[in-house]
C-alpha cells in the first residue's frame, strides 16, 4: 500500500469533475450545519437574556468573543493539520465534536456554563473552513475558484437562515404547548430544546462527511505538494507557539534569544495594559480578557512562524495585498456579524414581531438573498478576474458600496414591510464578498500554505467580525439604555455607529487593488526567493 493510500490521498477524482462537484455539496452542507448551530443564539437571545438575567452586551459575548477567540486560536493548529494531514477526516472529527457541544448548551443553566459551550463549539467548528479551502483549490482550478469557494460560503446563510427560523419556530411552539415551562420535559425552556434539536443531527452528518475522498494536494495546479510524516507533531509546533508557557519554550527552542522573549513579554504588557484600559471604559473583564488573550495568542504564533517557517510568514506578512485583504474584508464582516446578529431582537423591540415571524421572514432573507448574494460575488468574479485580476476586490468593493443604503434603509424604515425589504436587498448584496475574499486569500500563497493562510485569515474575520461587531453594538446600545434612551432606541442608534466600519474596508481593499496585479504574478518568484521548492 502507497503512502498516498495510506494518508487517504486519492488521485482518482477529477479536477472539476462530478466527484468535485459532489465534495462541494456535502461541504456546502457541513458549513450549513456550522452556522446553523451558530447563529441560532441569535433568535433566541431575548429569551436566554430573559431567562439568565443578562446585558445586551454579555450576549454579544456569547455569540461573539467566547465563541470567536477560540474558534481563531485553535484555527491556527487545526489549519497547520489541515495543511500536513487527511481534510476529510479532520472536517468530519471536528462536525461530531461542535454538534454535541451545540446539544449540550441545552443543558446550560447559567451565564459560565453557557460560555463554555460556547467556546466548545467555536473550537469544532474551527476545523472545517481552513481544511475545506484547501480541499476545494485542490478539487476545482484557479479559474473556477472564486465561484466554487462562494458556492462553498453561501452555506452560511443558507445556515444562519435556517438558524434563525428554526430558532424561532421552536420558541413559539414550545411557548404554546408550555405556557407553564414548570408543566414541560424536565423543565425545559424553549431555548434549551433549540439547542438539543440543532446540535444531535449533526453527528450523522460527520459519518457522511468521513465517506469523502481526499484529493492530491495542489493537484488543480500542477504543484503537487508531498505528504508530511508528522501532521501531528506539526499541529502541536503551531498550538505550542500559541498556548502559555509553552509558546515562550517554543521560541527559545527556536533561537528567539534575549530580545525575542524581551519583544514577546512587552507585546504581553501592551496588550494586558490595552485591555485593562477597555475594561475600565465598558466594565465588560469577561470580553477584553478573552479578547486580549486571543490577540496575545496570535501574536506569539506570527513570532514562532517567523522562526519555524520564513517562507509562509513572508508570504502572508509581508504581501501588501494579502494583508490589506485580511483587514478590508473583515471590517465588512464587523458590519454584516453585527446587523446580522442583532436583526431578529431588532425586529422584535423596533416593530414588535413574534420570534416565529421575526425567525421565518429574516430566515427566508438570509438564505435566498445570502445564498444567491455569495453565489453571485464569486461568479462575477470569475468571470471579471479573465479581463482584470484586480477584479476580485472590485466586487468587495462594490458589495460595500450596494450594502451601505440597503443597511440605512433596514435600521431606519418606519414602515415593518419596507424594513423587511431592506433587510433582505442587504442580505443579498453584503456577501458579495465572501468567495472572492476566500480565493483571493488563497491565491496569494503556495498550496502546502492555503490552510494556515486560510487559518490566519479567519482569525482576523472573527477578532475584528465576530468579536468586536455584535460586541460594540451590545455594548453601545447598552451604554444608551442606561443614560435613559429606550431598548429599541438603544439598538437603533448601536447598530447605525457600526457602519462606520465601512470605511476602513474600503481604504483597505483599494490599497489590496493597487497592490493585487504584482503581488499575484510575482508568487511563484517570491516564494522560490524564500527557499520553497517549485515543482
Amino acid at each position: 500500500m502507497s503512502d498516498s493510500t495510506k494518508q487517504g490521498e486519492n488521485p482518482t477524482p477529477e479536477v472539476g469533475g462530478k466527484y468535485a462537484k459532489y465534495v462541494l455539496f456535502v461541504l456546502v452542507i457541513v458549513y450549513i450545519f456550522n452556522f446553523i448551530d451558530r447563529q441560532i443564539l441569535s433568535i433566541l437571545a431575548e429569551e436566554i437574556k430573559a431567562d439568565i438575567g443578562i446585558s445586551d452586551a454579555d450576549i454579544g459575548f456569547l455569540y461573539g468573543t467566547a465563541f470567536a477567540v477560540f474558534y481563531a486560536v485553535f484555527g491556527i493548529p487545526l489549519g497547520r493539520l489541515a495543511d500536513t494531514w487527511v481534510r476529510k477526516s479532520l472536517i468530519s472529527i471536528g462536525l461530531m465534536f461542535w454538534s454535541v457541544m451545540t446539544a449540550l448548551s441545552g443543558t446550560a443553566r447559567g451565564f459560565g456554563m453557557l460560555a463554555v459551550y460556547r467556546i466548545g463549539v467555536g473550537i469544532g467548528e474551527a476545523s472545517a473552513t481552513p481544511a475545506a479551502f484547501s480541499m476545494l483549490s485542490d478539487y476545482f482550478s484557479p479559474k473556477y475558484r472564486a465561484t466554487a469557494l462562494a458556492v462553498y460560503s453561501s452555506g452560511v446563510y443558507i445556515g444562519a437562515g435556517i438558524g434563525i427560523f428554526l430558532g424561532g419556530v421552536i420558541l413559539d411552539g414550545w411557548s404554546a404547548m408550555y405556557p407553564d415551562t414548570s408543566f414541560a420535559p424536565m423543565q425545559l425552556k424553549g431555548w434549551h430544546v433549540a439547542f438539543f434539536m440543532v446540535g444531535l443531527p449533526g453527528l450523522l452528518m460527520a459519518a457522511w462527511v468521513w465517506t469523502l475522498k481526499e484529493p492530491i494536494r495542489g493537484q488543480s495546479e500542477g504543484l503537487v505538494t508531498p505528504l508530511h510524516p508528522h501532521p501531528f507533531r506539526e499541529a502541536w509546533n503551531e498550538l505550542s507557539a500559541i498556548l502559555p508557557p509553552f509558546h515562550l519554550i517554543k521560541l527559545i527552542s527556536l533561537g528567539a534569544g534575549f530580545k525575542g522573549i524581551i519583544i514577546n513579554l512587552s507585546a504581553a504588557l501592551v496588550i494586558a495594559t490595552l485591555s485593562y484600559f477597555l475594561y475600565l471604559l465598558t466594565d465588560t473583564a469577561a470580553q477584553w480578557v478573552a479578547l486580549g488573550i486571543g490577540v496575545f495568542a496570535a501574536f506569539s504564533w506570527a513570532q514562532s512562524l517567523a522562526l519555524r517557517d520564513p517562507a509562509t510568514f513572508a508570504m502572508i506578512f509581508k504581501c501588501k495585498s494579502f494583508m490589506c485583504t485580511a483587514i478590508g474584508f473583515p471590517s465588512i464582516a464587523f458590519v454584516t456579524y453585527g446587523l446580522g446578529f442583532w436583526g431578529p431582537s431588532f425586529f422584535q423591540r423596533v416593530h414588535g414581531v413574534s420570534a416565529s415571524e421575526t425567525g421565518t421572514v429574516l430566515g427566508l432573507s438570509a438564505a435566498v438573498g445570502g445564498w444567491a448574494g455569495v453565489t453571485i460575488g464569486g461568479v462575477i468574479a470569475d468571470k471579471m478576474r479573465d479581463r482584470n485580476i484586480k477584479a476580485k476586490l472590485y466586487v468587495g468593493i462594490a458589495s460595500v458600496l450596494l450594502s451601505i443604503p440597503s443597511a440605512l434603509g433596514l435600521i431606519l424604515a418606519d414602515n415593518l414591510i419596507v424594513a423587511y425589504s431592506f433587510n433582505f436587498l442587504f442580505a443579498l448584496t453584503s456577501p458579495m464578498w465572501i468567495g472572492p475574499a476566500a480565493s483571493t486569500i488563497n491565491d496569494l500563497v503556495m498550496p502546502r500554505m492555503r490552510a494556515i493562510a486560510s487559518a490566519y485569515y479567519i482569525m482576523m474575520i472573527t477578532f475584528i467580525g465576530l468579536a468586536l461587531g455584535p460586541y460594540t453594538i451590545g455594548q453601545v446600545s447598552d451604554g444608551l439604555a442606561a443614560s435613559g434612551s429606550s431598548s429599541a432606541e438603544a439598538l437603533t442608534s448601536g447598530m447605525l455607529w457600526a457602519i462606520a466600519a465601512y470605511v476602513v474596508a474600503l481604504i483597505m481593499l483599494i490599497i489590496g487593488a493597487m497592490n493585487i496585479e504584482a503581488d499575484e504574478n510575482s508568487r511563484l518568484d517570491r516564494a522560490s526567493a524564500l527557499g520553497e521548492p517549485i515543482s
